[in-house]
C-alpha cells in the first residue's frame, strides 16, 4: 500500500492542479476559508526559551500530527509541540510500520503547556474544535486506526478535566463523541521529517489545501511569535468561542 505521505502529497497536488473532487472534498469539511499568506508562510517559533517551572504535559491524538501540531503550536500557553506515536505494541515504531496499523499506535503530538496561562480545560476546547471526534479512526481523508481520536492524560487531575471536557462536547455534536480518554505509555517522538511540517513545508500541497485552511477557520494565521508560550489565538487563553457543533476536519 503507498503511505500516508504520498496520499497526502497527491491529494494536496491535485486539489492545487484543480481535481473537482478534492476540491469538493476540501471544501465540503472547510466551507468559506481562504487560505492566507500568513498561514502559509510561517516560520517556526524559537525554542530557546526558558520554560515555566510548572509546565504539564498531555498528549493528544487528532488525526494527521502535521495539521494538530501547526494548530495548537498557536495556541497561547502552549510551549511546545512534538509529532509522535502513542498507545501501540512495538517499541520504537518507524512511520512506515505504524501506517501498516500492525503496531496500534496513534499519530499524536505531545503538548508541554503553562496551566496559568492555558488551563488544560481550555487546551482541551481547542482539541475538539480542531478536528472531528465523532469518526472512529477517521479524519477526513485520512482513514486508519492511526488516526484515532485520543487523550493521553499524565495525572488523574488530568483524567477528571478531560472526562468532563468529553461530556459538556458531547453537547455540540449530533453523533457520538468516540475519544479514548487513556493513561499515556511511552511516547516515541517521530522521524524528523515530521517536525514543524507545516512550518517548513507551507508551500506543499497538503498543507496548502488542508492544513492552512483549517488555521484560517480558526483565525491561527497570524506568524507565531519568537518565544514560545504566546500564541496567535484572537482571544488569549481560550477557544475561539464555543466548541462548535460543526466539527473541524482534516
Amino acid at each position: 500500500m503507498p503511505s500516508t505521505s504520498l496520499i497526502r502529497s497527491a491529494l494536496g497536488w491535485l486539489a492545487i492542479a484543480g481535481g473537482a473532487g478534492v476540491f469538493a472534498l476540501v471544501y465540503l469539511y472547510n466551507p468559506t476559508t481562504t487560505m492566507s499568506a500568513a498561514a502559509i508562510s510561517a516560520p517556526s517559533a524559537n525554542k530557546n526559551k526558558t520554560p515555566p517551572a510548572n509546565l504539564e504535559t498531555v498528549t493528544l491524538g487528532a488525526g494527521c500530527f502535521w495539521c494538530t501540531q501547526a494548530v495548537l503550536e498557536r495556541v497561547d500557553g502552549v510551549w511546545e509541540v512534538t509529532c509522535g506515536y502513542m498507545g501501540g505494541t512495538v517499541p520504537n515504531p518507524t512511520y512506515e510500520q505504524v501506517c501498516t496499523e500492525l503496531t496500534d499506535h496513534a499519530e499524536v503530538v505531545q503538548v508541554k503547556f503553562d496551566p496559568k496561562v492555558l488551563p488544560f480545560a481550555d487546551l482541551l476546547e481547542w482539541f475538539w474544535r480542531l478536528h472531528d471526534p465523532t469518526t472512529l479512526n477517521r479524519q477526513g481523508a485520512d482513514v486508519g486506526t492511526q488516526y484515532r481520536s485520543a487523550i493521553f492524560y499524565t495525572s488523574e487531575a488530568q483524567k477528571l478535566v478531560a472526562e468532563k471536557s468529553k461530556v459538556l462536547a458531547q453537547k455540540n455534536f449530533k453523533d457520538p463523541i468516540v475519544t479514548e480518554i487513556l493513561p499515556a505509555t511511552t511516547f516515541y517522538k517521530a522521524e524528523g521529517y515530521h517536525q514543524e511540517y507545516f512550518n517548513n513545508n507551507g508551500s506543499a500541497g497538503y498543507c496548502r489545501v488542508v492544513i492552512a485552511p483549517k488555521l484560517d477557520k480558526l483565525h491561527l494565521t497570524q506568524t507565531p511569535t519568537s518565544a514560545p508560550g504566546i500564541g496567535t489565538g484572537p482571544t488569549g487563553t481560550a477557544a475561539p468561542g464555543a466548541v462548535s457543533g460543526t466539527a473541524e476536519k482534516n
